[in-house]
């Protein structure tokens, strides 16, 4: 085993939980990534988790639409999907908190730095929802963002695609699969791996991404256990 990783931060989009369904929640779905999770776990890696929530929920959907209420309406849309997916692994017998960036102290924990480092120190997994909070900053930025804050080794970044990519490979075959990129490689070829917030705040604090398909969930495992997958992005 590379024994790399002491502490992962795991980037879910919505999409990948909504499953073949494209929509809403894919209950086999949640299933299998709890079951992949809790793999890492027992290898004594601690675990943070960012989901999106784009299977609720994408921008503005409608253009007349005010953007800070519509990011604050994805932010729901991730906090949903942070529930579910907690839930999916206190199945599997893992303890697992919810922390959210947003006070909703009826269904969560509020994210507090010291609260999340000592629910590691206690072996639970933590799963963030509501992004940054903010409006206007992606849940890629908050993956970015969380990861700096609980000093992750990496970000890996489970995605529908194996790895990055010159330009999209569902359009078009003959799209060329990166091994390895720096920042600066991915920020001058516009290659979309995450937005430029999230990349500059990896670039500052020096923290790798792995990009990665979650179509299989083992992955996850994979990916922590050194296996070559994906594509790393780097100094």
């Amino acid at each position: 085993m590379k024994d790399t990783y002491k502490r992962v931060l795991v980037k879910i989009s919505g999409e990948a939980l909504a499953g073949s369904n494209g929509h809403g929640l894919d209950y086999e779905t949640l299933k299998r990534i709890s079951v992949s999770l809790k793999k890492v776990y027992e290898l004594g890696v601690e675990i943070g988790i960012v989901v999106g929530g784009g299977n609720f929920w994408r921008g503005r959907q409608h253009e007349s639409m005010d953007r800070t209420t519509a990011d604050h309406i994805g932010m729901l849309a991730t906090t949903m999907n942070a529930l579910a997916l907690a839930d999916a692994i206190q199945e599997q017998g893992v303890p697992t908190r919810v922390m959210t960036a947003i006070e909703m102290r009826s269904i969560a924990e509020p994210y507090i730095r010291g609260r999340a480092v000592r629910h590691f120190e206690k072996n639970r997994i933590i799963v963030f929802g509501a992004g940054t909070g903010n409006p206007f900053f992606s849940t890629d930025t908050a993956a970015a963002l969380r990861a700096a804050e609980i000093e992750a080794d990496v970000i890996m970044k489970a995605t529908n695609v194996d790895g990055v990519y010159d330009k999209d490979p569902h359009k078009f075959p003959d799209a060329v699969k990166y091994d390895e990129l720096t920042y600066l490689d991915v920020i001058n070829r516009q290659l979309g791996v995450m937005d430029y917030a999230a990349i500059s705040l990896c670039m500052e604090n020096k923290i790798p991404i792995l990009v990665f398909n979650l179509n299989d969930p083992d992955n996850i495992f994979r990916a922590v256990t050194g296996e070559k997958i994906g594509t790393t992005v780097k100094e």
